[in-house]
């Protein structure tokens, strides 16, 4: 998995086997590969371009397919083991999950990079990749699909669970107590890592805020934050996603700009980015979520994603979601890593789609019919 934050490749290994009516998943080992620094700064410039080559893009496609090779060469050679089938999300340079007018017709699309038979040549195992556009053909927005996972993982039958991963964009899945896969509800909640990353490299040059230490420092600007929580994605329902498209570049020098004309500190502005991810997914839970659940229904509100590790942001999600009644955890406190957790839900997926079953969620992605996700390249 490489997510929007474009930071590194995460890749896990795991032993998936038929239980009863259900699958045991055990993650044999886990680990991160950060991009070269001229390496992530392509696959950033790629993003959302207004202007690139199509000789860049196809060169970059091959060139995230050798870096995904020698990831899990590195992984296998750490952990070894019997390499069966490989889910290689690629790296998404373009998601646009609502339909637009291009060309004289309406379209929605999304593009995932990272050449699937490089990974079948070189490690003689078949790959599934592609996994987004049969949803989006099926009417949904290609996205969230991790709540599968998260389903056969957390779900509960007395206790309510949202899972909110925060990696580049956050997304969440709630999955209500002794429910079906068919009651789950899951979008993405707007940016998580983004815009605070794009900030501590243009005022810090650091690639993200360690640990919060640079948020820790500053004050929310409550006027820059109020004025960036009106932007029409938060209030629009779900089902819905968001990227680079949204959140990027345009919008985190938007946001620094307010900081500047309201005379705040560089530290504030990266203070104002946290309080951003944090109040939006509180908007999120408020607005989209609790209205489903049952009063004094339990709740564990279970995080994962690099976001996890950003302490400023954990204390203010917990200021904000304890008092709404929320138990706030990471998926570590559950068993999984959380840089582990999305490498391990494209391996299901893979699994999935190699047993020709549907693995999209429609009442999550707003797809009219279940769908099976992915391509497969042959070794």
């Amino acid at each position: 998995m490489s997510g929007t934050s474009a930071d590194g490749i995460d890749v896990a290994l795991v032993q998936i086997r038929p239980k009863g009516n259900g699958l045991k998943l055990e993650l044999i080992g886990h680990e991160a590969f950060p991009f070269t620094p001229v390496l992530r700064k392509v696959i950033l410039s790629a993003m959302d371009a207004k202007s690139t080559s199509t000789a860049d893009l196809a060169r970059l496609n091959w060139r995230l397919g050798q870096a995904y090779v020698e990831a899990l060469r590195a992984t296998v050679k750490r952990h070894p083991v019997n390499l069966q089938l490989i889910g290689c999300h690629g790296q998404t340079i373009y998601h646009q999950g609502a339909t637009a007018m291009y060309a004289g017709r309406t379209v929605a699309c999304t593009w995932q990079i990272g050449e699937p038979a490089l990974l079948a040549a070189e490690l003689g195992v078949p790959i599934v990749s592609n996994f987004r556009p049969a949803d989006m053909v099926a009417g949904g927005q290609g996205a969230p699909l991790v709540p599968l996972l998260d389903y056969v993982q957390f779900a509960d039958n007395k206790r309510a669970r949202v899972l909110q991963n925060i990696g580049g964009i956050g997304n969440l899945t709630l999955i209500p107590p002794a429910s079906g896969i068919n009651k789950l509800i899951a979008f993405d909640t707007g940016p998580g890592n983004m815009v605070i990353d794009a900030l501590m490299q243009q005022l810090f040059q650091k690639s993200y805020d360690r640990s919060g230490k640079i948020a820790s420092r500053g004050h929310v600007i409550e006027s820059v934050l109020s004025a960036t929580l009106k932007h029409p994605f938060f209030r629009a329902k779900p089902p819905k996603s968001a990227g680079r498209e949204e959140f990027g570049a345009a919008f985190a020098e938007r946001l620094l700009q307010l900081c500047q004309e309201f005379g705040g500190s560089n530290e504030d502005a990266i203070t104002t980015a946290t309080a951003l991810t944090a109040d939006s997914i509180t908007r999120a839970f408020k607005e989209f979520v609790q209205p489903r659940l049952k009063s004094n229904i339990p709740v564990d509100y279970i995080v994962s994603g690099g976001g996890a590790k950003n302490k400023t942001l954990m204390a203010m999600l917990q200021q904000r979601l304890e008092p709404l009644g929320c138990n706030l955890l990471e998926s570590s406190d559950a068993g999984i890593p959380v840089d582990a957790k999305e490498a391990m839900a494209f391996a299901l997926l893979a699994y999935y789609t190699w047993h020709r079953r549907p693995a999209n969620v429609p009442s999550a992605t707003g797809a009219k019919r279940p769908a099976i996700l992915g391509q497969i390249t042959h070794a």
